[in-house]
């Protein structure tokens, strides 16, 4: 099976992903394209937030948490973010 991205962030969306888990939608179901990080209850949790600064935000937490150099963080974010659902009219 396929592993679900979220369409905002890019992290993955796992079912029993406490972290990343799909978010929701208004009526309490699951979102399809969001992860709960992004989406709750039918709206983003930062709506006003640019794409130059989710990729900002993306890169901080692949540098801090997952050991990513920033050159390397920042070309993934830069190459995959821009691509995703919520940023391709944007």
């Amino acid at each position: 099976m396929q592993e679900k991205f979220c369409e905002s962030c890019g992290a993955p969306m796992g079912e029993l992903d406490e972290m990343y888990g799909p978010g929701t939608e208004s009526d309490g179901s699951s979102s399809a394209d969001y992860c709960k990080q992004c989406y709750v209850d039918g709206a983003f949790t930062n709506p006003d937030i640019t794409l130059e600064e989710q990729i900002e935000s993306i890169v901080a937490v692949m540098v801090k948490d997952f050991g990513f150099s920033p050159e390397d963080a920042k070309e993934q974010c830069n190459a995959g973010i821009p691509t995703l659902k919520r940023w391709r009219t944007a």
